[in-house]
């Protein structure tokens, strides 16, 4: 299938943008992107009439399917708060691929979603990337991309109200060293059981096992961290124990944008940008920060964190940053390239390139302008919308 007469904006590391090309895609993968129009144009191609074609924008942290709007607990999987340790539960067991937002993403060009575990517990859960479209969610499955970690507010409240630890900063903190230590010594009794037939094998410890591919490097720690030291102890911890770490929501980044620029290894994933303060957490939220914390070198993503704000509203965030300062160009990576290179998928999806899922979205005009629309959204080759 050929989509022809489009401005192609690919969002690749050169940023290319054909003024009027094409993209041919088969199998569901991208087979060629060349300016000008195709020699041969068959009636399955799609005029898309001078509409502007993106790669299908991805949300890097969201709870799409772990629950259900004013629904009661009944429908509500995104915090399990019996236990203030659990690596070892993942989203994939709790995600409802029939959950209504995943239609709402796609009307609005979203096609990719990294699902999270809420923030109640210090270690709360594994967190998959998957495509929006689709009715079994193993096939929507892109993989598994991080361990979800919280600090501050959440973790405490949680568990203050139960009389339980943690319910001080530092006893999160402390919640998240102990299951790390324990973990790496998991390991290294594994690794002398693997390598020494003298050493007996380790009790099965399912919380230690889920932490090991985090230790080897794998996938990422995604830290909830608002407020400035929280997202120092989110750096503090990483640093300790060698983590690859993702800082989510980092409200007050532009407080600190000086200090995080000194340490570029972690990128930022921004939101919810459309939030009051509704919590003391929140007390310092700023539109700029987006704007801040790109002009300074930090790998910077913006998310909805639906469904704190709802999933359709993410090019609206964009355009928030963009009216407080960011760029039309960051504020379109924010939402393509960049989280898929957080959530180390950028080798499908995030650009428009040869070799990658025919993932896109066609809008009439720019998707940061509220009276735009979307024309078409496309998933693994497929449309959807």
């Amino acid at each position: 299938m050929i989509i022809y007469n489009a401005k192609i904006y690919t969002c690749d590391k050169n940023f290319t943008v054909f003024s009027k090309g094409f993209v041919e895609f088969l199998d569901g993968k991208i087979t060629r992107i060349e300016m000008g129009n195709p020699q041969n144009i068959s009636e399955n191609d799609i005029d898309a009439k001078g509409g502007k074609l993106f790669p299908g924008f991805i949300d890097a942290h969201t709870h799409m399917g772990l629950l259900a709007g004013s629904a009661g607990i009944e429908v509500e999987d995104f915090n399990e708060t019996t236990n203030p340790i659990t690596p070892n539960i993942s989203v994939i067991d709790a995600i409802n691929p029939q959950n209504p937002s995943f239609y709402d993403a796609l009307q609005n060009g979203i096609t990719t979603v990294a699902v999270a575990p809420g923030s109640s517990n210090p270690i709360a859960g594994q967190i998959c990337a998957i495509k929006c479209s689709g009715k079994r969610v193993d096939k929507m499955l892109i993989k598994t991309v991080g361990i979800k970690f919280s600090l501050g507010e959440n973790p405490k409240m949680t568990y203050m109200d139960r009389d339980e630890t943690p319910v001080t900063r530092m006893a999160v903190a402390s919640c998240i060293r102990d299951t790390l230590n324990k973990a790496l010594k998991y390991k290294r009794d594994l690794e002398n059981y693997e390598n020494d037939e003298n050493c007996d094998e380790p009790e099965i410890d399912s919380v230690s096992e889920a932490l090991i591919p985090l230790l080897n490097g794998e996938i990422s720690a995604h830290f909830h961290c608002h407020r400035a030291d929280d997202i120092f102890t989110a750096i503090r911890i990483s640093k300790e124990y060698n983590l690859k770490s993702v800082l989510i929501h980092c409200t007050e980044g532009h407080l600190i944008a000086d200090e995080l620029e000194e340490e570029k290894e972690f990128p930022v994933v921004l939101g919810p940008i459309i939030c009051d303060r509704n919590k003391p957490e929140l007390a310092n939220i700023s539109t700029k920060n987006p704007a801040i914390l790109s002009e300074n070198g930090i790998k910077t993503a913006i998310c909805t964190d639906h469904s704190e704000v709802p999933i359709e509203y993410l090019p609206l965030s964009c355009a928030i940053a963009i009216k407080n300062g960011m760029s039309k160009k960051n504020a379109l990576l924010a939402i393509t390239r960049i989280p898929a290179e957080i959530l180390e998928i950028s080798d499908r999806v995030g650009s428009i390139e040869v070799g990658k899922d025919a993932d896109f979205c066609l809008y009439d005009k720019s998707p940061f302008d509220i009276m735009s629309k979307t024309i078409a959204t496309f998933v693994n080759g497929k449309q959807v919308i």
